[in-house]
């Protein structure tokens, strides 16, 4: 073995034929230099592993961008480390990939996490929840936005939420906990993040039971009010109202959803909350209140204010449909000398509840109310639902027909549902 020196080095060559060269250094045993076809020489360090008692070279640098005697102390290093048990290159690996791991984590950040959560899970969700979901982590962790993801603490997120709590937003609160570690779950069994600080919280979501359901006279008062607010907002409720959809499904309607007849409204699966088409019956009261809505040419919008977009601001709607029960009360008191009776608060998800139970109060089985709601009835769970596929149609157009009728006034008696019924068996 010669001496490795510049000299050396600078005559090394290749034999005809040959496609490298490797040659050992004599003063220090265990460097060598590569001579490679393309006329590169490369130092490299080489040591028997301990634990297989195979050889192992690992690349020290290229003359030129090191010395020789630097290639030495490097080469010693390695062997020094190999002396002791340890497997050098082994631990170069295991460190550069924990430089890597480190480096991912830095640029995951909380932001970041939450744009992949939202482009590539709640973009299958409905887009209302979508939106929400993310304006609320947002908002309440807006500090920890350019944190990376992976190093974001347990107590720093409930000290944030216990913020919301303090201020009076429990429910807030809750739903933003629920919002957060749903996208954090989403990472971690994508392996972008090791633990998920929202799980475990000593937070308790709040869940508010409902169970608004308005009286009979209090559906009228509705629909009487409805009539005094500006278009579209006056039919929007009605329709909210009549079809018993939710107010995200009458906000978007549309003029081609409608049936060729004009007696039904088919909402598309993407519109509604369990991803299933809904067919609505639409009763003679919310024809008339169709009509009565200016059709623009070119705009398949029902209820628009931009042409472009379906109408929002739903508080807004329904401080307005208030101020207008307020006042047709204040005017009756006036009349009669008698007090108002205060308004007790509901929402318009309440006209849902208030429907079926009104409907299954006056005989309509449990199966058609649960489907005038898009629901999986409870009757037809399991092995029914697979195997029991009818619509009930004509009995859910008939319960929304009789629910039109309590709407506007025009009683209907539990006798005739009771007939209804024995003429459809």
């Amino acid at each position: 073995m010669p001496k490795l020196t510049d000299r050396y080095l600078t005559g090394l060559s290749l034999s005809e034929g040959q496609r490298d060269r490797l040659v050992f250094d004599d003063t220090c045993p265990g460097l060598g230099v590569r001579l490679t076809k393309a006329g590169a020489r490369i130092f490299i360090a080489q040591w028997t592993d301990p634990a297989t008692k195979r050889k192992v070279r690992e690349p020290l640098g290229v003359w030129g961008s090191i010395t020789i005697d630097q290639a030495r102390d490097a080469a010693r290093v390695r062997l020094g480390s190999v002396a002791k048990g340890i497997n050098p290159k082994a631990e170069r690996i295991k460190a550069k990939a924990e430089a890597d791991r480190e480096r991912a984590e830095l640029a995951l950040t909380f932001d970041a996490l939450v744009k992949d959560w939202a482009a590539l899970h709640l973009i299958k969700r409905r887009p209302r929840y979508a939106a929400e979901a993310e304006r609320a982590i947002r908002l309440a962790f807006a500090d920890l936005m350019k944190r990376p993801a992976a190093r974001i603490s347990k107590s720093e997120i409930t000290n944030r939420l216990d913020r919301l709590i303090k201020a009076g937003k429990a429910t807030t609160a809750g739903r933003t906990m629920a919002y957060g570690r749903a996208a954090f779950s989403w990472a971690l069994k994508r392996g972008k993040v090791t633990q998920n600080p929202f799980a475990g919280l000593p937070i308790t979501a709040p869940t508010n039971q409902r169970e608004r359901t308005l009286s009979e006279e209090e559906i009228r008062e509705v629909w009487t009010a409805s009539s005094t607010l500006p278009a579209p907002i006056g039919a929007f409720m009605r329709l909210t109202l009549l079809t018993l959809a939710r107010r995200d499904e009458v906000a978007g309607m549309r003029w081609s959803e409608m049936s060729a007849c004009g007696s039904e409204w088919v909402i598309p699966g993407a519109r509604t909350k369990n991803g299933k088409p809904h067919t609505v019956h639409l009763s003679p009261e919310a024809i008339e209140a169709l009509e009565a809505i200016e059709k623009v040419k070119g705009q398949d919008l029902v209820f628009t204010t931009t042409g472009k977009t379906p109408i929002s601001g739903f508080s807004a709607f329904k401080r307005d449909l208030d101020k207008a029960i307020v006042a047709a009360r204040a005017k009756e008191s006036a009349e009669t000398d008698i007090a108002p009776a205060p308004l007790v608060p509901f929402v318009l998800h309440d006209f849902r509840r208030t429907g079926v139970t009104t409907l299954a109060g006056l005989g309509f089985d449990s199966i058609v109310v649960d489907k005038l709601l898009n629901h999986q009835p409870s009757k037809l769970r399991g092995v029914a639902g697979v195997y029991q596929r009818h619509e009930f149609s004509a009995e859910r157009a008939r319960a929304l027909d009789v629910w039109a009728s309590v709407c506007s006034s025009r009683q209907v008696s539990s006798e005739n549902v009771t007939a209804f019924n024995k003429e459809r068996r």
